[in-house]
């Protein structure tokens, strides 16, 4: 069964923390109509502070994607991975996988805060947002509501 995965990742510093400059990050689209992605690659969007959070997209191979993904009696399983050192903000318990029918699709949000190894420099912030669908799919599904919505977002104050 076909697996098509949007990986949006949307990055900013304290500068977008508040007023206009959030106003805009949060403007920033959370899913994106599909090119032509090849099987076994996901479609890639970065959307950078520095650059006005304009998109930039490319692709990139399922495997280097940090969401878990199994098909398993028709149904596929979808697991995001937190490394470690991305468990700011704190995740005590994390949500279930979500397991999809062939025609649906999810979109699962999680944000994170990180600081240099020495505490030299401010803080930097991150939003992964996966769009997942299990099954042949239009170039413009992730345009949609999701069928299933995760937001595992938390505060990085």
């Amino acid at each position: 069964m076909e697996i098509t995965v949007q990986w949006i990742r949307t990055s900013w510093t304290k500068k977008s923390r508040g007023g206009e400059e959030a106003a805009h990050r949060n403007a920033a689209p959370v899913g994106f109509a599909l090119p032509g992605v090849a099987p076994c690659l996901a479609h890639v969007v970065r959307m950078y502070e520095r650059d006005g959070f304009a998109p930039r997209d490319g692709q990139e191979d399922l495997r280097r994607v940090n969401v878990q993904l199994r098909e398993t009696d028709g149904r596929l399983r979808v697991q995001p991975r937190i490394e470690p050192l991305c468990a700011i903000p704190p995740r005590p318990r994390r949500p279930p996988a979500v397991h999809l029918v062939p025609g649906q699709w999810i979109r699962w949000q999680l944000n994170y805060r990180f600081s240099s190894a020495a505490g030299m420099q401010d803080w930097s912030y991150w939003m992964d947002t996966f769009n997942i669908a299990y099954g042949p799919v239009d170039a413009d599904v992730f345009l949609s509501e999701p069928t299933a919505y995760v937001d595992e977002r938390g505060p990085v104050r």
